[in-house]
């Protein structure tokens, strides 16, 4: 009996360790995305790192929770996201989206490029989220709907609203 309660304790401390490793891994080769969300919450460099290394130490200590190896990465994106929504919460700002003239470069018009950054800012948690994850981190649909607990209509219904929000406040 007492051989076969080491067996399952061993055979636990094994799954652990695979999943820890798995958690290490996907920190290691997805680190610049990770500082890419915090930044875009966080919008300085020390708090982007100060909450990628929180997420970091969150997805590791939890990794033993991990069910499904194979959602780590998205596990570990939404520890991220709650981590920075968390460190928003704290300083009680509101989230800045990316600037628009760092991702487009050579900008024709940076009043139409400023608007637009406003009207982003200007939508809510929600809505920015959502297009946060669908044009600046490129994730489809159905991964932002598994990444948020909530059903992919909702999301392409949020996303439909927060585009028609957008295209409103371009043309005043």
């Amino acid at each position: 009996m007492q051989q076969t309660d080491q067996k399952i304790n061993s055979g636990n401390q094994f799954v652990e360790n695979s999943a820890k490793r798995l958690v290490r891994q996907l920190l290691t080769d997805n680190y610049s995305r990770y500082y890419s969300l915090a930044y875009s919450y966080a919008r300085n460099e020390e708090d982007a790192m100060d909450i990628v290394q929180e997420g970091a130490y969150k997805a590791l200590r939890n990794s033993g929770s991990l069910r499904n190896p194979e959602y780590a990465g998205t596990w570990i994106y939404r520890i991220m996201i709650h981590t920075a929504l968390d460190f928003v919460r704290k300083k009680k700002t509101e989230p800045e989206c990316v600037d628009i003239q760092e991702l487009g470069e050579g900008a024709e018009d940076s009043y139409e490029d400023f608007d637009l950054e406003r009207a982003v800012k200007g939508l809510e948690e929600s809505s920015f989220r959502i297009i946060r994850l669908y044009f600046f981190e490129e994730l489809t649909l159905s991964q932002i709907a598994q990444l948020l607990h909530i059903n992919e209509n909702t999301v392409k219904s949020r996303l439909y609203r927060a585009l028609k929000h957008l295209k409103i406040c371009m043309e005043q």
